[in-house]
């Protein structure tokens, strides 16, 4: 019989994690593993077109599975196009181990043909990067990856794997470990109390969620507290539909870059209740300028320190767990913050429904979120990309259910929606998913197009066209009035898709959109919608929110 190999162990160590799908692309040291994966029979190797859009896949599909996503690179240029995905999943709390080749152990110590330190390459964005140094090391390594990559506060893990090591006999009786399910934190009784305490006396208490209700499963906690309690929530970018936009607690996102019609609802308010919110997410100073809120935060671990986030009470706990206790120390009786918000509310609707009745073309930026939000279903994904693309969509998408409007917020990197699109649908086949990004953005990682036409995976595409870099330009007029550097010319998008084995549109009137995206939903195979959009919208929205808030803020309405 012949002996089993260290690439085969690996695969048997992937198949005890549950892993169904490695994302990569094969070289010359990693042959073996390649060559185990596809004789697997139950672990399907998608061949990305760069190691980039590889990371972005298991990115999205570790996001929306809790389940670390596994991207695969060789040794050298090929790790280090990894890294970009990596650290995109590590800033934004997302399961995802990487592997890599490494040159051999007779050379690994010396200046020979592609070395490079990739441990200390993938560190600084990892939460824990090691080399595979013995073949009997393998299946501790390969669980502490993924342990630590799945705990939470969840993030990214890399083994480097020489290929010397690879290619050697697995030693008699080496096999995975076995796995097991993280205990959740139970919250402090102490912590509790207090918390409870400091509501009860709050005049004007608000709601922060973030990222970590939705990605712990807590959402319905949340959005019953909320409820009981009447205390309106708003939430992170990527906190999106953790609580429903149709619930009267709704009051949309915080985070954009200006004075908001949620930031009313901060400063009035004399009490933040913090669920599940990340520094990264946004910078707190947007929503307690002079530092003088009286903070509780709820999280699986400690905030990162911060002189506008100095927290009163941390009730480090699973968010489910410490509402439930927090419920019970409150007892019954709505907070002082009861029948706030409906002027945000209102607001928000009016901003959307003025841009849903625009025939104007190049298509309104709120047309164009009307129209997707018109098209797609409560649970359906849409991913959208970095750029101004984002702001519109975090601030008017109205999102029903946690993880179906996705942005990358940590680290917010443009060229993620497209891979990604890719890993949202293998992670949940039966919705829609959708990747929406600007023309910037899209020619990234346009070549994962391939990928999905090869793989027989469904991806559908909408480009806001604008021929520029439209966030930087937004920025630079608001800075200075002016703007330099961020124009650009695009291919035609509607034959550069055919040329891929896709269907491609342009849409030609505000009217066509609608129903031009619908049919590239309903479609099979990959389809790719290309819309003008016209962003003098963009500053004509500052001077609005410049106007408005101010006295919004005053109204006792709130």
């Amino acid at each position: 019989m012949k002996e089993q190999t260290v690439a085969q162990l690996l695969v048997d160590c992937l198949r005890a994690e549950g892993v169904h799908y490695v994302f990569g692309i094969p070289g010359e040291e990693n042959i073996h593993l390649v060559r185990a994966i596809a004789d697997s029979g139950d672990i399907r190797f998608i061949l990305a077109r760069h190691e980039q859009g590889a990371a972005f896949m298991a990115d999205i599909y570790g996001r929306l599975t809790g389940q670390a996503g596994v991207c695969s690179a060789t040794l050298g240029p090929g790790a280090i196009n990894l890294l970009q995905g990596v650290a995109d999943a590590q800033t934004n709390s997302s399961p995802l181990l990487a592997l890599s080749a490494q040159v051999g152990l007779k050379r690994i110590y010396k200046e020979s043909h592609q070395i490079v330190d990739l441990v200390g390459m993938f560190r600084p964005v990892t939460k824990w990067a090691d080399t595979v140094l013995t073949p009997q090391s393998l299946p501790e390594m390969v669980r502490k990856a993924f342990q630590t990559a799945q705990e939470e506060r969840p993030g990214a893990a890399y083994l480097a794997l020489p290929e010397d090591v690879e290619a050697a006999p697995v030693p008699a009786g080496a096999r995975p470990l076995p796995t097991a399910a993280n205990a959740k934190a139970i919250p402090s009784p102490a912590a509790v109390t207090e918390a409870a305490r400091l509501l009860r006396a709050a005049r004007k208490p608000v709601i922060l969620a973030g990222h970590g209700v939705a990605r712990t499963g807590n959402a319905p906690v949340l959005a019953a507290f909320a409820e009981r309690y009447q205390v309106p929530v708003a939430t992170t970018f990527m906190g999106k539909g953790v609580i429903s936009d149709r619930s009267p607690q709704s009051l949309g996102v915080i985070g954009f870059m200006r004075h908001d019609y949620e930031n009313c609802a901060f400063d009035q308010a004399d009490v933040i209740l913090s669920v599940g919110y990340e520094l990264q997410e946004f910078a707190p100073e947007r929503i307690n300028p002079r530092g003088d809120k009286t903070i509780i935060h709820i999280n699986t671990f400690l905030p990162d320190t911060d002189a506008h986030y100095a927290t009163a009470v941390n009730i480090t706990a699973d968010a489910g767990l410490a509402l439930a206790a927090l419920s019970k120390a409150l007892g019954e009786g709505a907070l002082l913050s009861a029948g706030r918000g409906a002027t945000i509310r209102q607001l928000v609707e009016a901003e959307l429904a003025k841009g849903r009745a625009s025939d104007a073309f190049p298509l309104k930026p709120q047309r164009l979120v009307a129209d997707i939000r018109a098209v797609m279903g409560d649970e359906d994904i849409v991913l959208a990309d970095t750029g101004a693309i984002k702001m519109w969509m975090a601030r008017l998408y109205p999102t029903y259910a946690p993880l179906t409007c996705l942005v990358s917020n940590g680290l917010s990197t443009m060229g993620f929606s497209l891979p990604g699109a890719i890993g949202a649908h293998l992670a949940r086949p039966e919705r829609k998913v959708l990747a929406v990004m600007g023309d910037g953005s899209f020619l990234m990682n346009s070549q994962e197009m391939e990928t999905a036409v090869r793989e027989n995976i469904p991806l559908k595409i909408l480009i806001w066209v604008d021929n520029s870099y439209g966030l930087i330009k937004w920025k630079m007029d608001m800075a200075s009035g002016s703007h330099a550097c961020v124009d650009f010319g695009n291919p035609d998008f509607t034959a550069y898709a055919a040329s891929f084995g896709a269907k491609g549109y342009r849409v030609e009137s505000a009217a066509a959109l609608r129903p031009t995206l619908q049919q590239a939903l309903d479609e099979p195979g990959v389809s790719l919608v290309a819309c003008p959009v016209d962003y003098s919208e963009n500053m004509a929205l500052i001077d609005t929110l410049g106007e408005l808030t101010p006295a919004l803020c005053l109204m006792d309405s709130l």
